[in-house]
């Protein structure tokens, strides 16, 4: 019996669980697509007639043809299987210099097109892609070009990309084949903007599955109200006993771990303190020469290192304002150096000491460049200071 009243208790808080994720569960734009609309498209249109079927597709420079202005104008209306149907109008001009059937062109002559097509969006066979709108087409047509008229059969492929949903642009190539003797098969490419009207709009895959489940968490928020209440208490009354427990846990490991801290830091602190008790490493002016006094104070630092082998040290190397600052810089470098090669032969290890220098960025004083200072101000400048780092 307490087993099976479990079971339940969990069974309600579980749906509690996912009922409570409903909130941020609802329709957005992004759950819908355009389904049907009127297209209207204004753009340019380039005329490949060379002949040469799909060789040097892009010779642009010998094979295109096109004008300055837009040559392109499209209306047409898609609907919800797919299926669209379109009417086109094109003009172009075959240049003087361009490869015409196979034969440089020697006289300009205008360039009309007026296709119908049907065309089938490939968003409904692979899925919805957003942005991208990719789509495939047949259709028929009359072209007057070089001064011959034809009908032609035509083919397309294409895609629309789409900013919002009303404006989008469009790039498609055609190609289309000579109905009879008259003429010459060619292929032309288009590219322009276009404005999408009569929007009828439907919820998406994603959409529907996302209404569904929001449905059916309404429908089990409404068989559970009664129970629900209840669970929320407990449940509620369960986090509060947890939630004291574990604060009066991380309360004791907090000061266990603050008191483990604080010995921690009162030892570096002696050790700090000892450090500096020893004496600064000074340097005589543009020398990185240790004198006596500095290997004497280097001498009890090793000493302490050895004695405490989990301390980490860093070495600050510092220069007096004197001399410009990219020499003072390199010279902090090698007082730093020499530093740390004395610990070395003192047995420390290269691991544990870390060198920094500042040539002259960081005095102790006042004595900066535009400062007077007498020597013995000068000289609290020309330092290797040491610091733990680690311990």
């Amino acid at each position: 019996m307490k087993t099976m009243k479990t079971l339940y208790v969990l069974a309600i808080v579980l749906c509690v669980n996912v009922s409570s994720g409903q909130e941020n569960l609802q329709l957005t734009s992004r759950d819908s697509l355009v389904e049907s609309s009127w297209i209207f498209g204004l753009g340019y249109n380039f005329v490949d007639d060379s002949g040469d079927v799909f060789d040097n597709l892009f010779d642009f420079e010998n094979q295109w043809n096109a004008v300055a202005f837009p040559s392109r104008i499209s209306i047409g209306r898609y609907f919800k299987s797919g299926l669209g149907i379109e009417a086109i109008g094109t003009y172009n001009k075959y240049k003087v210099g361009k490869i015409i059937d196979k034969s440089v062109n020697l006289t300009e002559s205008d360039y009309f097109g007026v296709d119908a097509r049907l065309s089938y969006d490939l968003n409904k066979l692979i899925g919805q892609t957003a942005w991208f709108d990719p789509y495939v087409g047949v259709g028929v047509g009359y072209t007057e070009a070089s001064n011959q008229g034809r009908g032609t059969y035509n083919a397309v492929v294409g895609f629309r990309t789409w900013i919002n949903d009303n404006w989008g642009l469009d790039f498609s190539s055609s190609g289309k084949w000579r109905i009879g003797d008259k003429g010459t098969n060619h292929i032309q490419h288009a590219a322009g903007v276009v404005y999408q009207f009569g929007i009828e709009k439907g919820l998406s895959k994603k959409g529907k599955e996302k209404l569904a489940l929001i449905e059916a968490i309404e429908k089990e928020q409404q068989r559970k109200a009664d129970s629900i209440a209840d669970v929320n208490r407990a449940r509620e009354a369960q986090e509060l006993a947890d939630r004291l427990a574990k604060e009066k846990e991380a309360a004791k490991l907090a000061a266990i771990e603050k008191a483990k801290q604080d010995a921690i830091n009162k030892k570096k602190l002696a050790i700090e303190n000892k450090i500096k008790e020893y004496g600064l490493v000074y340097f005589k002016l543009n020398s990185s020469y240790l004198s006596e006094s500095s290997k004497k104070a280097l001498d009890a630092v090793a000493k302490l290192l050895t004695e405490e082998p989990n301390i980490e040290i860093k070495i600050t190397a510092h220069t007096d304002s004197r001399g410009g600052a990219k020499y003072n810089k390199w010279l902090s470098e090698k007082r730093g150096g020499r530093t740390k090669d004395y610990l070395l032969k003192k047995g420390i290890e290269a691991s544990r000491i870390v060198i920094e220098a500042y040539g002259e960025e960081k005095l102790l004083n006042e004595c900066d460049d535009n400062t007077y200072c007498p020597e013995d101000k000068h000289r609290l400048n020309r330092r290797s200071d040491m610091n733990v780092i680690k311990f």
